[in-house]
């Protein structure tokens, strides 16, 4: 961490074209820093720590929550100490927490955020799944905080509940895995209808086993990257990027941003998925 603070920078300013477009770091470094300190805060008590969060300056609103924009999860992480351990040090997370849940949920006056007509969040058109999964496990993870403090706030006239986010977030894993428009599960190999021409190499090209022959890197595209044949391999439990803003989904892989699984889509949902197996078995 002293690395960081001392030659505080983008990563991307130093990597460019190997990781940019695709991977710029677009949100800047701040959020970057304040995730860290956050974390090494909760598992040290370093007083640094917290006198570095105190004063970094991480202060921009946020309706966002992925790879590269990390303050709205360190706002939640933060907040829980005042929310759990009443620890009135940090009010100023969780107002800003509050501020980004204000700017997710349907209703509230300040919602900068789109829904499709099946209920599906949408952030952004390429990969939209990954927004609605990280959105969707800090909205269980602050219910769970709100839940343990018997908690509530407003959002402008919208009262919002630890059920209020549970709702939503239910709402969202379940679109996920196919409560949608088109009954069709966004997770590889759950359910009867998924999607079976992903955008992944190993799914689709033959495994050894049935093909022998050795491939070269490009020797894939025709026979297997272009065809609309279903995938030879099922990648069961991968995410895929997911459908558009109007529920629409193609199935298509050369379509990768919708048919692109990744682990910053997948990694999201775990947390949702095990604070409601949690919340719905007691």
């Amino acid at each position: 961490m002293q690395f960081a603070m001392q030659y505080k920078g983008a990563y991307s300013d130093s990597l460019g074209s190997a990781v940019c477009p695709f991977y710029c770091s677009y949100s800047g470094y701040k959020d970057e820093l304040l995730w860290g300190a956050a974390w090494l805060w909760r598992a040290t008590n370093d007083a640094s720590y917290l006198n570095f969060l105190q004063t970094l300056g991480a202060n921009d609103a946020t309706d966002i929550f992925s790879w590269d924009n990390k303050l709205a999860g360190a706002r939640v992480l933060l907040a829980r100490r005042t929310l759990v351990d009443n620890d009135k040090r940090f009010e100023s997370f969780k107002q800003q927490a509050e501020d980004f849940v204000c700017r997710i949920i349907p209703n509230s006056p300040s919602s900068s955020t789109s829904y499709t007509q099946g209920g599906l969040m949408f952030k952004l058109a390429e990969s939209n799944l990954q927004y609605v999964t990280s959105i969707t496990f800090l909205l269980s993870t602050y219910a769970k905080y709100m839940s343990a403090s018997k908690y509530t706030f407003n959002c402008g006239n919208v009262r919002v509940s630890s059920s209020t986010l549970r709702n939503l977030a239910k709402q969202q894993v379940d679109y996920i895995l196919g409560e949608n428009p088109l009954k069709m599960s966004y997770m590889v190999g759950f359910g009867a209808n998924f999607p079976k021409r992903i955008h992944h190499r190993g799914s689709s090209i033959p495994s050894k086993a049935s093909h022998p022959q050795a491939f070269g890197c490009d020797n894939g595209f025709q026979s297997f990257f272009y065809t609309s044949n279903p995938n030879p391999n099922t990648l069961t439990g991968a995410i895929v990027g997911g459908p558009n803003q109007n529920d629409g989904f193609p199935d298509d892989r050369t379509d990768y941003s919708h048919s692109e699984p990744a682990t910053y889509i997948n990694a999201a949902i775990v947390g949702p998925l095990a604070y409601l197996a949690g919340s719905y078995s007691s």
